[in-house]
This record gives structure tokens, sequence and C-alpha cells, in this order.
């Protein structure tokens, strides 16, 4: 029987103009349950989305005592960093980089930007430019942090980030499908250009809901969750309740509902500023 919430959100949306293709649901430790409220593909681009992905995969090396989050950028890269590169990498860490307290310049976006004026090296592309600020000074947020996150959790793994991610979050977590965009060298861009599908997408929100676990599965540890709950890698409270969730451009979102031991995700195309206020309504609604 569909979840009565996936009918009213679903209702809610059509009736007010929402720009949404499906929404996604798990309750507890259940399996998902989806609704498509527009015909779509099966797997979207979730946008920054991605980088709760990242985010988690610096959790398992975290976990697993691979690095640590004050180790810095120019340590784990070494001879992979590009000669003349801007000094303040020295004092970057993994944290800093998680919580965007960079001071990269910016135009850094594989979204929005032409990639193709970008040296093929993004490595190089990145770490020549001079910063606006030292680090730890000011919050740019960046999809350059996340390229370099990319990097490290290869640096350290041996193993490029879509690979990590299939055998250590997708696999267990029984994702169906995903894709990453990539760099010319084959690297994950980390912030964005993930593709799955929104069943699968919800699964990552259901690890953090349950301290780390997926229906019996360890993903991460809970010392690693209430890290990034706490220092808020990404996922962030929103003020509604005792939510929180992480965005991505053009209306995608992932949504944690701890009172409601639920989470909810959605996909769409919104690029319009106004629309319904789908985040309030979905982390307001109580289940019956």
């Amino acid at each position: 029987m569909m979840s009565r919430f996936l009918e009213i959100f679903a209702e809610y949306i059509r009736e007010n103009g929402g720009k949404v293709f499906t929404v996604a649901e798990i309750r507890g430790n259940e399996l998902p349950e989806k609704i498509e409220i527009k015909e779509n593909n099966a797997s979207q681009n979730v946008y920054s989305i991605s980088k709760m992905y990242t985010v988690t995969a610096i959790g398992v090396l975290w976990d697993r005592g691979l690095l640590k989050l004050d180790d810095t950028v120019v340590n784990i890269l070494g001879d992979e960093c590009p000669e003349g590169y801007e000094p303040y990498w020295n004092e970057t860490t993994v944290d800093m980089l998680m919580r965007h307290m960079t001071g990269f310049p910016g135009g850094f976006d594989t979204d929005v930007l032409d990639g193709s004026t970008y040296d093929p090296d993004y490595l190089k592309e990145i770490m020549l430019k001079k910063w606006v600020c030292p680090p730890e000074t000011e919050k740019h947020y960046e999809d350059a942090n996340y390229y370099i996150l990319s990097r490290i959790v290869n640096k350290v793994s041996g193993k490029p980030l879509l690979q990590f991610c299939w055998e250590n979050i997708f696999l267990p977590l029984s994702f169906k499908e995903a894709a990453w965009s990539c760099c010319p060298k084959g690297h994950a861009i980390g912030a964005t250009g993930l593709y799955i599908r929104v069943e699968d997408m919800v699964k990552l929100g259901a690890v953090y809901l349950n301290n780390g676990e997926y229906r019996g599965k360890r993903i991460v540890s809970s010392e690693w969750v209430e890290k990034v709950l706490e220092r808020e890698y990404e996922f962030k409270p929103n003020g509604i309740k005792d939510s929180y969730n992480k965005g991505g451009l053009y209306g995608q979102e992932l949504l944690v509902i701890p009172r409601e031991n639920r989470v909810v995700g959605w996909q769409g195309y919104n690029n319009q500023p106004d629309g319904p206020d789908l985040t309030r309504f979905a982390a307001e609604y109580c289940i019956e």
C-alpha cells in the first residue's frame, strides 16, 4: 500500500506547480517507496547532493584510520600537486574543504560554466589560482573544494571516487545504477554530477538517520555521523522541527526528519526562485 504521505505530498506538488519528477520516502528501517509525478529518466543529476556522498567516502576512510581531518591537502596529494601551487594549500585541511573554509576565488563550476575553458588537468586549474583570503577566515561555497576531496579519496584509497563509492556505499546500499561526471583525467567531480535514482538517493539519508547503518549494514560509524552533523559537513539543520537537509541545483532535496523517523527525497527541475515550500511541507507533515 502506497505511503499516505507520498500521496498527499504528490497532490500538494501538483496543485501548487512544484517542478518535481519523483519523490521517495524511507520510514525507519523500511525499504524506500517512490511516487512518480512527471515522466522522467530513472536516474537524475542530484547536483550538490553529490557532496554528501563524497563526505561519506571521506568518512569511510576516517573510520579506517587512513586519514585525519587535520591532514593537509599538500601532505596527502604530495607530488600530484602542480608546480607553483597557491601556498595556502599547505595549510588547508580535509576538514576545511568539507566546511568550505577556503579562499578559493571561484570560477570552477561544471554545472553552469564552460569546462572546455579549463586546463585539462583540473587539479592544476584549481591549485594554481590565487586565493582571496587565507583558509579558515571566510566561508566560500566552492565546488573546487570537493574536486580536491575526490582526488584525496583516490590518493588515500588507491581507487577513484566512483569505484570507491561503488564498493563501500552504493553496493552495500543496493543501488540500481550510478554514474558520475568526471574531469578529462577520469576523476569524479565530487561536488556535483552524480546520477542516481531517487529511491537510492534517500538511502544515504537513512544511513545518517540510523547512526551510520542501513537495514543492518554499517556504512560509517556513529562517531562519523555525529561529526558530520556537528560540523555541518553539507547536511545542515533547516529550522523546521529537528530536520536537516542537503539541497542541489534546480530543486533536488535530501531531507532527514529524526522526530518522524523518516527520510524524504525528491528530484526535479526548477529554475525559478519562487514556488511551493516543499521542504517545510515535508518536514512538518506528521505521520498518522
